[in-house]
């Protein structure tokens, strides 16, 4: 039984989404034009080939948590 109601919702929120979307960006409600680099295919493809033309050079692996990967020096009591 509720099963009907989460999954109602759930296609309504759905659809209210897709409705705001479609108004605001497509339609464009409050102004503006679609920029010339997202609606040009030969400037995003000239871009394309200049990224892939950069020399690519590896460095040092980066540690994402390095406070994880710290090496601890334990001291036994004996020491």
């Amino acid at each position: 039984m509720p099963a009907k109601y989460i999954i109602g919702s759930l296609a309504g929120s759905f659809a209210i989404a897709y409705v705001c979307d479609n108004i605001l960006a497509d339609q464009k409600i409050f102004g503006g034009t679609t920029p010339k680099t997202v609606a040009d295919k030969e400037w995003w493809a000239a871009t394309d080939k200049q990224f892939q033309a950069w020399p690519r050079t590896a460095g040092p692996p980066v540690v994402m948590n390095p406070i994880s990967h710290q090496n601890f020096i334990v001291k036994t009591a004996d020491s």
